[in-house]
């Protein structure tokens, strides 16, 4: 009885978390990095206080929902490279998934890689890189495991894979950056001058023995 009762108050829990998450997500598509956490808290209807008690301060909601989009974010990359298409094709599809993300919500984009800077409220204080810095990170580990999983790198394959893997999300980010910024191309050609600049090595490298391929 114990067990099922404390299932259903995490179940709860879980719940009301998905709620505020999503309010938050609201909020920050209207607001960008001027987000706060007074907005998210009038947005879910509740009081800071109760905003505090779930996630703790901005950094924890920032680490929330960072997480939350970099999971769909994931998935997204590995379903565009898991695609029935030749290499070159995947490889473009993989970096216009990456790029259509950020084009779509650039709200959420800023809101995650770049402070608020004109803004002059309490939360100023937020240091962005110290929590952009490790999703990054986490995206490049993801995509060097793909990697070493499908092209056969020749000795020391798991270690240029993490090389590549760092590398290409580190392209895609300040190209990305860059580019939402700016606008000084379509996504498409974007998307073709840097498959260009990946192109050398992925087009005469094997797929990896006993792997999925890619």
């Amino acid at each position: 009885m114990q067990t099922n009762r404390q299932s259903g108050e995490s179940g709860a829990a879980e719940g009301r978390r998905r709620e505020l998450l999503e309010a938050a997500d609201r909020v920050v598509l209207r607001d960008g990095p001027k987000a706060s956490m007074n907005a998210i808290a009038a947005e879910a209807g509740i009081t800071k206080p109760i905003l505090y008690r779930h996630f703790g301060d901005k950094a924890g909601l920032y680490q929330a929902l960072a997480a939350r989009h970099t999971d769909a974010l994931l998935d997204s990359l590995r379903a565009a490279l898991d695609a029935p298409a030749e290499r070159r094709s995947r490889v473009e599809s993989t970096l216009d998934t990456y790029l259509a993300a950020i084009e779509a919500r650039p709200q959420v984009y800023r809101f995650l890689m770049h402070p608020a800077e004109d803004s002059h409220s309490s939360e100023r204080g937020f240091d962005v890189g110290v929590h952009s810095v490790p999703l990054l990170r986490r995206l490049g580990e993801e995509l060097a495991k793909v990697v070493g999983e499908r092209v056969d790198l020749g000795p020391d394959g798991d270690r240029l894979a993490r090389i590549w893997g760092h590398g290409i999300v580190g392209m895609m980010h300040a190209a990305g950056d860059w580019w939402l910024a700016e606008r000084p191309c379509g996504r498409a050609e974007l998307v073709a001058g840097l498959t260009d600049l990946l192109w050398g090595r992925l087009a005469t490298a094997g797929n990896r023995e006993g792997g999925p391929g890619f």
